[in-house]
């Protein structure tokens, strides 16, 4: 029994994506409104922020949280939110590479936050649906570059950890399909994101920037983006 129990709890560890907004209970998705809206905006908007103070979700329940969903395709029947149909290409962005590792790739992962110990598969990315081992991050112990992720589809989805520290020049390259930038962004690294996620073949949609932060820095440019009516006249 005790080992029953034992794998029982194992299994739920790595099925964390499926217990967030329940129906039912003290964490139904209803009482969640603003987090709600920011998915439903997602069918509509190519650029979302959730721009609200420490500690209400915004991490694991907002970007983390739709990143997964996306990365999977295991969208729950309640979503209303933009859908892909097809494996993607994603970003998941912090400060240092040091703090990406240890509060967005823990919470993808399960693993490399300093101080806490994990398990591969512990994080929202279902367990089962990591595929091989994440490649590592050169010159940051526990850190990784990216990581393989199973898709509905039967493909596979790609997601790559990323941080503002590294410049401008290190987010060019090809189109992808979604951008998380997890705390306020420099606003050249913020545009050049957003460069990667505009379709120019005339075929493909446009990609979805998704920006989770505590506006730190008051009215920044970034902050502006999406409080236009702020701005100084």
């Amino acid at each position: 029994m005790l080992r029953l129990l034992e794998e029982k709890e194992r299994r739920k560890q790595r099925r964390k994506l499926f217990n967030l907004y329940p129906d039912t209970g003290p964490l139904r998705r209803e009482l969640y409104v603003q987090h709600l809206k920011f998915f439903a905006g997602g069918a509509q908007h190519m650029e979302r922020c959730m721009m609200a103070a420490n500690r209400v979700g915004k991490t694991w329940g907002v970007g983390g949280y739709e990143t997964a969903l996306h990365l999977t395709g295991r969208y729950p029947e309640w979503w209303v939110g933009r859908r892909f149909t097809e494996p993607v290409q994603w970003w998941a962005a912090g400060d240092t590479r040091t703090t990406t590792r240890d509060i967005i790739q823990h919470a993808m992962l399960g693993v490399g936050a300093e101080g806490k110990s994990g398990d591969l598969g512990t994080g929202l990315i279902p367990g089962e649906d990591i595929a091989g081992e994440p490649t590592s991050m050169p010159g940051v112990p526990g850190a990784f570059d990216s990581v393989q992720v199973k898709h509905v589809s039967g493909g596979r989805s790609i997601l790559q950890f990323k941080s503002y520290d590294q410049g401008r020049k290190t987010f060019q390259g090809t189109q992808k399909q979604g951008a998380w930038l997890d705390e306020e962004p420099p606003i050249d690294v913020y545009e050049e994101c957003l460069l990667r996620l505009t379709a120019t073949d005339g075929v493909s949609d446009n990609g979805l920037m998704l920006c989770t932060f505590t506006p730190l820095m008051g009215l920044s440019k970034v902050a502006l983006k999406f409080l236009p009516e702020l701005a100084p006249q």
